[in-house]
């Protein structure tokens, strides 16, 4: 099921034709690409959120669209970025210094370094500080020692967007007041829960995705490694669905992309375009039970 709606309070909306909407934007790699249209399907709702959280790659598009861009510049941006394989590879070497290689900490998983990398792919449009946003942002983090979540939302963006989305295994922890952060998912993968009180309608993105195939085949050691971080993810998204699901939960079709499947950026937007509708069916019914 890609779509849950859960109406919001009838006493709360009834009668009300401005109901305001927040949107968490959920972590899962190259699947995140996905988020790019809901935020579509936003703009074309004339839906703008009130505040955003974002986990990870979710981090990353809620900065976009809390930078005050639209869905057609985000998705314009990341096309063009990440899909023409010499335009990444410029904007990586771009860093300097004499390497590349030395830039970016070493070509080992584990020991790329994400801030630098942000610095050259992020959009020119997302400020370095929190304060100049256009709508209000959080940026999930996990505190590796700490083992605790940790909830950023002003100082230095896209030091915050790094810690966010440093996947583990793939990317160098970042510190942030002195602890260690890694991928803000690992603790909070959709984090809807940080906005329940700050909107009349709360939309939730889930991005993990699952594993998927048959019994024929086992998953190669890479492949299981990440499914059994997906189905971990998953696990707690379940239990915080019991306990409080936001207003609309949205589950783009994309769990057939792997998590570094970036170069799929193109086919990613074009298989999940039917969350548009899953979207606006949703918004629709809960302005239905407004009126009601």
């Amino acid at each position: 099921m890609n779509t849950r709606l859960a109406l919001p309070d009838a006493d709360l909306i009834r009668g009300k034709s401005d109901l305001t909407f927040a949107v968490a934007f959920g972590g899962g790699g190259a699947r995140g690409i996905s988020h790019i249209c809901v935020i579509e399907a936003l703009d074309e709702l004339g839906i703008r959120p009130v505040a955003i959280a974002g986990s990870s790659i979710g981090a990353i598009m809620g900065a976009g669209m809390a930078a005050g861009m639209s869905g057609r510049e985000i998705h314009d941006y990341t096309v063009e970025t990440i899909g023409p394989r010499g335009t990444l590879t410029n904007k990586l070497w771009s860093l300097g210094p004499a390497s590349m290689r030395d830039t970016l900490g070493g070509f080992k998983l584990g020991q790329f370094n994400l801030e630098l990398v942000l610095k050259a792919l992020l959009p020119p449009a997302i400020p370095d500080d929190f304060d100049t946003l256009k709508i209000p942002l959080k940026v999930m983090a996990t505190d590796y020692y700490g083992q605790a979540e940790v909830v950023l939302e002003s100082g230095d963006l896209a030091n915050a967007i790094a810690a966010s989305a440093a996947l583990p295994g793939i990317f160098m922890p970042v510190r942030i007041n002195g602890r260690i952060m890694i991928d803000g998912g690992v603790f909070n993968p959709v984090p809807y829960d940080h906005l329940m009180d700050l909107a009349d309608v709360v939309i939730g993105v889930d991005v993990v995705g699952a594993p998927e195939g048959d019994d024929s085949q086992a998953p190669t050691r890479i492949d299981s490694m990440f499914g059994a971080s997906q189905l971990m993810m998953q696990s707690a998204i379940a239990m915080k669905l019991r306990l409080q699901p936001p207003h609309i939960f949205l589950r783009p079709p994309v769990n057939r992309y792997r998590v570094l499947d970036f170069r799929k950026a193109e086919e990613i937007l074009e298989h999940s375009a039917s969350v548009k509708d899953d979207l606006k069916r949703a918004v629709d019914a809960i302005y239905l039970a407004a009126e009601g």
